[in-house]
């Protein structure tokens, strides 16, 4: 039924190996994809899409006729519109080729009229189905008033209030004209080929105009754009076949205004200008050309030199067209003749590149037939990968450019343009998880900025260079320098970078002595030097407190930057796992110096002893809360950037994070252990020293009251509490503890002091006579110095806060006697509400008022309330303490500002000299570094 000629050139039958849009060469191929070819939007005054805008010539409207067989003829020579053409060709091709179209139209099944259009029925003209399952499933269609001058956009606009889609953005919605038809016994809806109507086009002209194949159907849909893109995008073979026919498009366009040519080269010329179609469809004229072209080669075969070809039929047309070929130029040249396949060649060389966007040059690809030359990046954001169907299934990012290579990623590498910072276009590339990219010959683990003429490498096949016409072109830095001194000194050069000895020694020495916050280490030195940074600076001798903050920090900054992107969660965990080792430990030792754990000995610790064994864990609670706030930054930029790439669902990424949260967890539980540890041995010491509030005299005692902040002028009795609190203050102020947990840390050591002072006062009671008004004005005074001092170090606020009830209890006992007899039980639960039925009943019932002397019947709660307040307990429980609450702001910690501190520099220079050494000892002795490290510290 096919020719060997159809074979030949059919993708039926083979693989496309020639360039393509050229594989239709009979005009019975014409025929069979006639369906598959769109009218020029032009012709139909509106706007399309550029798929259906690939001719410039105007193609005269009529009525569609209901004979097929008719309008196959007609449409068929429309495109053989050339009179002399139709003339020249043979009887028997003639013949041949309407029997072909005969038995073509015969073997394929008729659909009938009334289901060849589906968007529409001749009785309900004015309707016009959408079909819109891709947009609403269940659902078939819904039905729009439309009109011959309606246009698409309308209709989209219309068919999503028909849909209900709530908040529509139509932008992202397009009217598709659809072709298909209906398989097997269920009839089932096959789609075949689907195109975006243009905004400005027309569906009911577009319905009179152009009908489908026969056999064929055509319905109108609605889809997102983006689903269409995605689809448009999964067909590669046709895709490539597109953007090459644009290409030749533009190639010939531009190859035939190269301004003003003679007649003759003009008409030479002529196929140039001709598109893709007018070539192919062409026949007769391409098959003379061939012939003239073998005849020629063979009478030089022959002779040895050029002689005029003898031509069939004496075609007068190709006579002259292969004597133009021939002589062209000088009489005495001889040119061998042009076949139209190399003018095809000849045009796909002529590109341009873009002179308004950035573009990438293809340096070495995988694939010749699939590759491009020139990738344009048309979008800010521009994403190289691999098509592959799972990852566009689960919502994957919109890939831009697609590669073969089969190492490349599904997403592979992305480009991005930022904000142009005044005259400045900056470009940055980032290579995906997993995915190898080399920039400039270096691999890149992480973003970089991407310069004009800079080499970019995708996986092991693939080198382009980046090129911006809006930029001015400078020396690329992958390009060596010119050797400037041909001493030693040059024959020492970095053969890449081109800088001398001295130079690189100069560059050296500025980074050792820096004060920028940066610390360059392989992964392989990573154990050793956070076991250098612990020995060196978790001690607490450093005179930088929150150095071991600053280091991890800084080595997680470089991790997130310059290593892999699964360094940094098993980093973060490593460091955790570090700190608390040493935690541990130091609760541990801790524990082992108490005196209960000490054979022998007996009674407690000074308040200064106290002091030194909780410093390391003040440290390590200052320094895990500045680190847990950085990690916890990073970890919320790593997740934008995995949502913005669209792999925060992938596995690996979901193990970061687990890693991530758990690292953090690890800290979170460092920061409450160390509050923990601290606040109870604290309070350990608090518990000592507290009754001496209730039971000293101030006034006994020669002490000037006018100076509360100095402790040496202050009362024996409240002496020893506020050392405490001096000694905790000092402590959280050396350690450099964030001041929310400076209050928290007060505020629980006030809660424990009002606690147990209360408690303490409550039993007092039961013995000999304590609640009475002279031995009240001295616990009130004793107190008020106690708050005095608080204030002057700005902890006032807080101690008023929790010292309220045992405030407000001394209060009550201070009133004097006669005064405090003409207050009733009413009264005084109403004045001093703070303190509980019980609690009160318990300080009148024991209130001294002198011997054999009773107790008023108005003191007497009611009868309903005596059962009750008898069941009730009068201590306060130390159970009820405010919880840790970590800050979410006012770190100290700041990564960008230079190091001011004069210690902390001299550490940062040691770890730099310290992985220097590492790093060199690892190499063998010949691959050492020639330079060396002063020591100018």
């Amino acid at each position: 039924m096919f020719s060997e000629e159809k074979k030949e050139g059919s993708p039926r039958f083979g693989k496309l190996n020639f360039p393509v849009g050229l594989w239709i060469n009979s005009p019975k191929k014409h025929f069979a994809k006639l369906g598959r070819r769109w009218p020029s939007v032009g012709s139909i005054k509106s706007t399309s899409s550029d798929t259906a805008s690939r001719t410039s010539e105007t193609v005269e409207l009529r009525q569609p006729t209901k004979n097929k067989n008719q309008r196959h003829k007609r449409l068929s020579n429309l495109f053989h519109r050339s009179t002399n053409n139709v003339g020249t060709i043979s009887a028997g091709n003639s013949g041949g080729r309407w029997a072909s179209e005969k038995k073509l139209s015969e073997i394929i099944d008729h659909v009938p009229e009334d289901l060849v259009e589906l968007s529409s029925q001749k009785n309900l003209p004015g309707i016009l189905k959408i079909f819109g399952d891709d947009i609403s499933s269940g659902t078939n269609y819904k039905s729009v008033l439309a009109t011959p001058r309606s246009t698409a956009r309308e209709l989209v606009k219309e068919a999503l209030e028909r849909y209900a889609v709530t908040d529509p953005d139509t932008d992202a919605f397009a009217l598709c004209d659809v072709v298909g038809r209906f398989e097997g016994n269920d009839r089932d809806w096959k789609m075949e080929y689907l195109r975006i109507v243009g905004d400005r086009e027309r569906p009911l002209v577009l319905q009179e105009m152009w009908k489908p194949k026969v056999g064929y159907s055509r319905r109108f849909e609605i889809r997102r754009k983006e689903e269409v893109e995605k689809m448009s995008a999964e067909d590669t073979e046709t895709a490539g076949i597109n953007a090459q026919a644009r290409r030749l498009q533009k190639s010939r366009s531009r190859a035939a205004s190269g301004g003003n040519t003679p007649v003759r080269d003009r008409e030479d010329r002529l196929s140039l200008r001709r598109s893709i179609s007018d070539m192919n469809l062409n026949t007769k004229k391409r098959r003379d050309r061939k012939n003239v072209k073998s005849m020629v080669a063979n009478e030089d075969d022959d002779t040895g030199h050029g002689t005029e070809p003898i031509l069939p039929d004496g075609n007068p047309d190709m006579q002259t067209s292969v004597d133009s070929g021939i002589r062209s130029g000088n009489a005495d040249e001889v040119l061998e003749p042009v076949d139209t396949g190399d003018l095809e060649r000849l045009s796909q060389c002529l590109i341009q590149p873009p002179t308004e966007l950035p573009y990438f040059l293809l340096l070495q690809g995988y694939n010749e037939k699939q590759d491009f030359v020139i990738y344009v990046m048309t979008r800010k954001k521009h994403l190289f990968g691999r098509a592959d169907r799972t990852s566009r299934e689960k919502g994957g990012a919109y890939v831009d450019t697609f590669l073969s290579a089969p190492d490349i990623l599904p997403r592979h590498c992305c480009v991005w343009r930022m904000e142009p910072a005044g005259q400045r276009f900056i470009t940055r590339v980032r290579p995906y998880r997993g995915a190898l990219v080399t920039h400039n010959g270096g691999v890149l683990q992480r973003e970089a900025q991407l310069s004009t003429g800079d080499l970019l490498g995708l996986g092991e096949h693939f080198l382009f260079m980046y090129k911006d016409p809006r930029v001015a072109q400078s020396r690329p830095a992958w390009l060596p320098k010119a050797w400037t001194s041909p001493g030693l000194s040059g024959a020492f050069a970095c053969q890449m970078c081109g800088r001398s000895l001295q130079e690189r020694q100069e560059d050296f020495q500025a980074y050792m002595e820096s004060r920028e916050l940066v610390l360059q280490f392989r992964s392989q030195e990573e154990d050793a030097l956070l076991k250098e940074i612990i020995d060196k600076t978790g001690s607490g001798n450093s005179e930088f407190k929150l150095a071991p903050a600053y280091f991890f920090s800084i080595c997680i900054e470089h991790s997130t930057r310059a290593l892999e992107p699964g360094h940094f969660p098993r980093l973060a965990m490593k460091i955790a796992n570090f700190i608390k080792e040493v935690v541990w430990g130091k609760i541990k030792e801790i524990g082992d110096k108490q005196p209960e754990n000490q054979q022998g000995q007996v009674g407690s610790l000074s308040v200064e002893d106290v002091a030194a064994d909780l410093q390391p864990l003040m440290l390590w609670m200052a320094n895990s809360m500045e680190l847990l706030n950085f990690v916890q930054k990073k970890v919320l930029e790593v997740e934008k950037e995995w949502e913005a790439d669209g792999i925060s669902h992938d596995a690996l990424v979901s193990s970061d994070l687990e890693a991530c949260e758990e690292a953090m967890a690890l800290l979170d539980e460092v920061i409450m252990y160390t509050f923990q540890q601290c606040v109870y041995y604290l309070t350990k010491t608090l518990y000592m020293a507290l009754p001496d509030l209730l039971d000293s005299n101030p006034f006994t005692e020669a002490t000037d009251l006018s100076d509360v902040e100095e402790l040496s002028s202050m009362p024996k009795g409240t002496r020893g509490t506020l050392a405490i609190y001096q000694a905790t203050l000092d402590l959280t102020r050396e350690c450099e503890l964030h001041p929310d947990l400076v209050s928290q840390t007060f505020g629980y050591l006030f809660f424990f002091s009002n606690a147990s002072l209360f408690n303490t006062l409550m039993e007092k009671g039961n013995g000999e006579p304590f609640y009475q008004w002279s031995k009240a004005v001295q616990i009130r005074t004793n107190l008020d110095l106690l708050l005095d001092w608080l204030q002057g170090v700005g902890l006032g606020d807080i101690a008023a806060e929790f010292f309220r009830k045992l405030s407000t209890t001394v209060n009550l006992l201070c009133i004097p006697k006669t005064s405090l007899l003409k207050l009733s039980w009413t009264r005084l639960h109403s004045d001093y509400s703070i303190i509980s039925a019980a609690q009160l009943n318990h300080l009148l019932r024991n209130y001294h008022l002198g011997v054999g002397r009773a107790h008023p019947t108005a003191w007497d709660p009611p009868e309903e309330e005596k059962d009750e307040i008898a069941n009730t307990d009068i201590f306060e429980s130390f159970t009820d303490h405010p919880p840790l609450i970590l800050p979410c702001e006012n770190f100290r910690l700041q990564l960008s500002e230079p190091v001011a501190n004069e210690a902390f520099h001299l550490q940062l220079c040691h770890l730099r000299r310290f992985l220097w050494d590492l790093e060199q000892l690892s190499l063998p002795a010949n691959q050492r570094a020639l330079y060396r490290v002063e020591n100018s510290q």
